[in-house]
């Protein structure tokens, strides 16, 4: 596609929007319904871009089902211009009303050799998308809205939810359907071979890894020295979970329990649940404070293109995950505490810059215990993995790749402790985790949902996602980019979604895949 092209494509999804809610009440027969499909094509992003076997509805004889087929076409595009796109999971081409991430596909295979859970794991994919175009329809400008023919946000949704219904029903009944569903099952990963390719990936990664293993190196004397106390500790501020009730293990193992004989495994928490649950495993962070730049707190949109943190309002975010280990489901607790910058250290700083965080996370055994933790920054930058004595490392399959690395090992964390993150001032890298009964005082945060990032409410009214289209903040660029990016990732240090964390320099990782766990431990119990 070339320049003009590109520069032409908004106006044109206009163009669809537009005409189909001057047509949309008119298309009552099939050739009306070929008209569409023609206008689509004519737009340029139509007949021929869609795949089966949406683009096949868009011309059946079943007028509902191809209105329907059509709406989607509509919201998409509508969606499209405003740039309003949700990627938490990613959609599946030709089946509009679904949408896939990592986990789900690890699942297809089992999918496919049982009924009664191919149902559960479309109905899981079913779910990711309602969830997503609530989102975005949430996020939709009023002008788009009122191109969709109605001024009712709700109304779009409940337009788009019966839709969904019709033309999953239509696609379920038919096994080329299914086929095609199977194919196309998968998230690619965030790695792009063309720039590896330019960039001479297989030369060029030597220096990285050596880059890599020299942060090791660093990494793994400061974890040594915290442990001797030879690490200075100055202007430390402690932020402590909020007081909220806590689960026992044996009420964890329950509830872990019961999610074991859910399709794949998933949790069907409430609201109460889940909040106990994140605080019954919360961390204590302790952040090494020089300045402003040092200090959590909530996510907000001003005035500026790129989000803000209101310091005065210490928070974490939380989120649920999960992981494949020994063919078991795990459900893993995501925690996210944000910075307003990394600020500028030195003239030639490629590090620096607006906004950001440290990602914690939980990997709970089926009894509830803490089997694995592991950090990140939400780039998905600094990947560290603190084990358990019940999980035993195992190698890396090919020398020269970032595989796992384990800065420490932890001691099994009893019922009476939390751990404490230790992060040092203005670069937030990791520098100690340890386990307390006694945290003592300090800061208490609150929690926030993750999925609140995506929806924040703007100071003119309305609402817009800190995550772009492609899944990064606007604003929070490295200059590392410039450097970083023969290793296939596009701008490497920006601040990211969950589900879009590539977390490798020197190889392929993400922070949510399914076998992550599976493929560098082995569970010494099992």
């Amino acid at each position: 596609m070339n320049r003009a092209e590109k520069s032409s494509k908004p106006a044109q999804n206009r163009v669809i929007s537009e005409w189909l809610m001057r047509h949309f009440s008119r298309i009552v027969d099939r050739a009306q319904t070929t008209l569409l499909c023609l206008a689509f094509a004519l737009a340029a992003t139509g007949c021929a871009n869609l795949q089966a076997p949406q683009r096949d509805h868009l011309v059946s004889t079943d007028i509902p089902l191809a209105d329907c087929a059509a709406w989607f076409a509509a919201l998409d595009a509508a969606v499209a211009q405003d740039g309003v796109n949700d990627i938490a999971a990613r959609p599946m081409p030709g089946f509009p009303y679904l949408r896939i991430d990592r986990f789900l596909a690890e699942m297809k295979a089992e999918a496919k050799q049982d009924l009664q859970l191919r149902r559960g794991w479309i109905d899981e994919m079913r779910a990711r998308d309602a969830d997503g175009r609530r989102v975005e329809i949430a996020n939709l400008s009023d002008d788009q809205i009122a191109a969709l023919g109605t001024s009712q946000r709700n109304a779009v949704e409940t337009r788009t939810q019966d839709c969904a219904e019709r033309l999953m029903k239509a696609d379920l009944d038919a096994e080329t359907a299914i086929d095609e569903l199977y194919r196309r099952a998968f998230v690619a990963d965030d790695y792009s071979l063309v720039k590896r390719a330019i960039g001479l990936y297989e030369l060029t990664r030597l220096p990285f890894y050596a880059g890599v293993s020299g942060w090791h190196e660093d990494a793994t004397e400061t974890f040594s020295k915290a442990s001797r106390g030879d690490l200075p500790k100055e202007r430390m501020q402690r932020y402590l979970p909020p007081q909220v009730p806590v689960f026992s293990r044996q009420q964890v193992s329950e509830i872990l329990t019961h999610a074991a004989e859910q399709p794949f495994g998933l949790a069907q928490l409430s609201q109460a649940q889940r909040q106990r649950l994140f605080a019954t495993y919360a961390p204590v962070l302790e952040v090494e404070t020089q300045a402003n730049f040092d200090r959590i707190g909530r996510l907000y949109w001003s005035s500026d293109a790129s989000p803000q943190v209101d310091i005065s309002q210490p928070v974490v975010y939380h989120r649920l995950g999960y992981t494949r280990v020994g063919g078991r489901t795990l459900l893993q607790l995501v925690y996210l505490a944000w910075f307003p910058a990394r600020p500028i250290d030195g003239s030639f700083d490629i590090l620096s810059g607006h906004l950001d965080g440290i990602v914690w996370r939980v990997t709970l055994a089926a009894d509830g215990e803490p089997l694995l933790f592991d950090s990140i920054h939400p780039c998905g930058c600094y990947h560290m993995f603190f084990p358990t004595p019940r999980l035993e490392p195992l190698p890396s399959p090919q020398p020269w790749t970032e595989w796992a690395f384990i800065p420490t090992s932890l001691p099994s964390v009893t019922e009476s402790q939390r751990l404490v993150i230790e992060v040092e001032s203005r670069s937030h890298y990791l520098s100690n985790v340890s386990a307390t009964a006694t945290p003592g005082n300090g800061t208490t945060y609150q929690f926030a949902d993750y999925n609140d990032l995506r929806s924040l409410p703007l100071p003119q009214g309305g609402s817009r996602s800190v995550f772009g289209p492609d899944g990064l903040i606007a604003g929070s660029e490295r200059g590392e980019r410039y450097l970083f990016w023969p290793m296939g990732i596009k701008s490497p240090g920006a601040m990211r979604q969950a589900g879009s964390q590539p977390t490798a320099f020197v190889g392929r990782r993400h922070f949510d895949d399914a076998d992550l766990v599976d493929k560098r431990f082995h569970l010494r119990d099992e």
